[in-house]
């Protein structure tokens, strides 16, 4: 099991828990002392009041809430985003409202959640030629339904 050191920053009231023995993340929370409200299609970036820290060869995925994103549409700018071993700063979550109903983020509330996961860097080789599949370069859709 690895170690997610944690460092709570004054505007932070919850460090990230999993909520049941079987959560593969945790639930990141807005560090907000004010609400704040999108409009459709508006952004954000929220912050968590947390740092954290990675044992090397880990990264943290940073992912939407699955309920704020059917109920609500919010969910994360680029989807998923990743968080380095080696980054300091504050984790903010970047959300977008893709729905038609404005939306107004509580302060302490669930926003985002947080996967630590394995990470190996590749040994990068440059070739003239990759080798052939039955697939090719077939994408989007090519494999069928």
């Amino acid at each position: 099991m690895t170690i997610l050191k944690i460092e709570r920053l004054a505007h932070n009231r919850f460090v990230p828990e999993y909520k049941t023995a079987g959560a593969a993340g945790m639930d990141l929370c807005a560090a907000i002392s004010e609400p704040i409200t999108l409009k459709p299609l508006e952004r954000a970036l929220v912050p968590t009041g947390l740092k954290i820290e990675l044992e090397h060869g880990y990264e943290a995925q940073v992912r939407p809430r699955s309920g704020l994103s059917i109920k609500h549409g919010i969910t994360l700018i680029n989807c998923v985003g990743t968080i380095d071993e080696d980054y300091r700063g504050e984790v903010c979550i970047p959300v977008v409202n893709l729905s038609n109903e404005t939306y107004t983020i509580q302060p302490d509330e669930r926003i985002a959640q947080m996967i630590i996961s394995r990470v190996e860097q590749a040994k990068i080789e440059v070739v003239t030629e990759l080798t052939e599949t039955a697939r090719g370069a077939g994408g989007f859709g090519s494999t069928g339904k």
